[in-house]
């Protein structure tokens, strides 16, 4: 993975540091989360943020092989 150094704010840090330990990340792993969130509502204004959180969560399931079909139920 490659690294660069990128100035932020002191205040931005610590308020990463502090919601990256309640979310049990590191704190960089909190600014790359809120980064890859933003990315994503940034490309798709319509989405909720639920609804990205959950998307992000699926797309890493798929990775791992996690997914099993979903099956509908019959509607009589």
């Amino acid at each position: 993975m490659a690294q660069r150094s990128v100035k932020m704010s002191a205040d931005f840090v610590q308020i990463a540091e502090t919601e990256s330990k309640a979310m049990c990340r590191s704190t960089g792993g909190q600014i790359e989360y809120w980064a890859q969130v933003g990315r994503v509502a940034e490309q798709n204004p319509d989405l909720s943020y639920p609804l990205i959180r959950d998307l992000l969560i699926s797309l890493e399931q798929a990775k791992n092989g996690e997914l099993t079909d979903y099956v509908f139920s019959d509607q009589d």
